[in-house]
This record gives C-alpha cells, sequence and structure tokens, in this order.
C-alpha cells in the first residue's frame, strides 16, 4: 500500500497529492509516468510524475476530477493509501542524458497548458538545478485555474502567464506569447510543449517558422501505459509509435496530430461517463 502523505486541492477540481513511494522515487525522472490503482477491482490510470523527492522517498502527483475514476482518486484523503503506485514508466527527456557543462549553455522554453504544468515543473526544476537558462509560458482559461505560479517561478528565469479572459497576466493564447517572444529577439535551443493535445498542435504550427526545436508530450493518449492495449498508438514522422513506451515525448514536427486527435476523441464520452481513462495534461 502506497500512503498519501499530504493532500491539497490547486482548484476545486485539481488535487495534488504527495505519496509514499521511496523506490519509485530513487529512480524515477522528468518526463517519466506511473500507473495507479484505487483499490484491487480499481482502473489502471496513467499520471504523469509531477515531482519526486529522493530524500523523503514521495512522489507527486496531479489529477484533475473528469469522470468516475479521478474522482475516486482526487476523494481520497491525507492517511489512505492507492493499492498500486508502479512505476516509473515511459522515457525520460531527452536532456537528462546531456551533461550539466552542455546545459549550462542551453537556453530552453516551456510552454505548458491548463494541467500540463504540472508535468513540466520537474523538467524545469531539473533544467535549473543543472545551470540551464529556462523560461515558462502557462496558459490558462481563467485566473483561478493557474497552477505551479509560485513553484515555477523559483526555478525558471522568466514567467508568462496567459489566461483566455484575461483574468490574469496577460490576455489571450499561448502562442500568442510564444510568437512575441520571437519576434522580439529572444532565442531559444530548445522548446517543449506540454498540454491539451490542440494546443500542442497549434504551439508547433506557431514554433515552426521560426525554426525552433519543438518536444511535445503525449501523455494524453495513454490508456494502460504498457503498450498492449494500442489505445496511444500514434504516427511519428510517418512510422507507428506508442506514446506509453516509445514517449510520451516526441519531435513535435514529426507528430500526426490529425490522428492523434480523432483517437483521443474516441474515448471522450466514455471517459466523462464511466470508470475509463484518466489523463495527464489535458485532464488527469
Amino acid at each position: 500500500m502506497y500512503k498519501i502523505v499530504r493532500k491539497e486541492f490547486l482548484t476545486p477540481t485539481i488535487a495534488l497529492m504527495e505519496v509514499d513511494a521511496p523506490r519509485m522515487a530513487a529512480s524515477a525522472q522528468p518526463g517519466q509516468f506511473l500507473i495507479v490503482r484505487v483499490h484491487d477491482k480499481g482502473e489502471r490510470i496513467p499520471l504523469t510524475v509531477c515531482d519526486f523527492d529522493r530524500k523523503k522517498g514521495t512522489v507527486t502527483i496531479v489529477t484533475q476530477i473528469v469522470g468516475a475514476s479521478s474522482r475516486r482518486i482526487c476523494h481520497l484523503e491525507q492517511g489512505d493509501s492507492f493499492v498500486d503506485f508502479a512505476g516509473p514508466l515511459g522515457q525520460p527527456s531527452e536532456f537528462i542524458h546531456m551533461p550539466e557543462e552542455e546545459l549550462r549553455s542551453k537556453r530552453f522554453i516551456f510552454i505548458a497548458g491548463g494541467l500540463g504544468t504540472a508535468p513540466v515543473y520537474p523538467q524545469v526544476k531539473f533544467l535549473h538545478q543543472a545551470g540551464a537558462s529556462v523560461d515558462v509560458i502557462i496558459g490558462a482559461k481563467t485566473k483561478d485555474m493557474v497552477i505551479f505560479e509560485e513553484e515555477m517561478k523559483a526555478v525558471c528565469d522568466n514567467l508568462y502567464i496567459c489566461t483566455d479572459d484575461g483574468s490574469y497576466g496577460n490576455k489571450g493564447l499561448v502562442t500568442d506569447m510564444l510568437k512575441e517572444l520571437l519576434d522580439s529577439g529572444e532565442k531559444y535551443d530548445q522548446a517543449v510543449a506540454i498540454g491539451p493535445m490542440i494546443m500542442m498542435k497549434f504551439v508547433a504550427l506557431a514554433a515552426k517558422p521560426y525554426n525552433l526545436p519543438l518536444i511535445v508530450s503525449l501523455n494524453t493518449l495513454m490508456v494502460d501505459g504498457t503498450g498492449m492495449c494500442g489505445a496511444c498508438r500514434v504516427s511519428v514522422g510517418g512510422k507507428t509509435k506508442f506514446a506509453c513506451v516509445d514517449g510520451p515525448e516526441f519531435d513535435a514536427y514529426l507528430v500526426d496530430f490529425e490522428e492523434a486527435m480523432r483517437r483521443q476523441g474516441m474515448y471522450r464520452n466514455i471517459e466523462q461517463e464511466s470508470d475509463h481513462k484518466c489523463k495527464i495534461g489535458l485532464n488527469s
């Protein structure tokens, strides 16, 4: 059993949980995910690793209430336990393999949409600790949906917040802010976008004319997290890949976003009405 040692609601529908999982905390890396089950007959739910503390032996997850399974997760309280908390799974972010000397010479920009801010955080934290320069754009519908603002400020050089309704930060889309920065002469060696599939598609369209290398995370496609169900099958560079075992991160310019969005849409009604999947980035 994996005990919840801390829980807080970041918004009325988004819960953060710190879970006692020493073995996972010892090996987790930015970009990876895990599988949870609330009880022994419960659904397998893939969630991206939001943070980990190797000394305390804890792993942090963030979940948004969407369907029955995510509701059950969010209704757990501090002191309750998950029957399964398996991982880390998937491939870690490529930059963790770079020497620190190389990272210190790089400049990154992250574009986080909604709950995608949660998996962006450990990546930015890792790069900050390695001495890289990192800017972050966070997009949300309203001020109340902005998460991890203070945590992100502590580990990035510049933080830009965009809200659809203009209730906080800059009014408009994350793509508008990205283009504004690039047009003003800002230079980046690598961009990473994590969030709703449609957002990542348009970030790719916005970034491509600037020849800005861009990585996206397809974690929102995952269901069972092992590659056996085939639900996260996607075309990348004309080849079939599985987000859960080959990714979840891929070169944005090689991803067939239209196919990915069609596949994602196949499960939307089931997700909202029954004990089906729950995914991080768009709707954990």
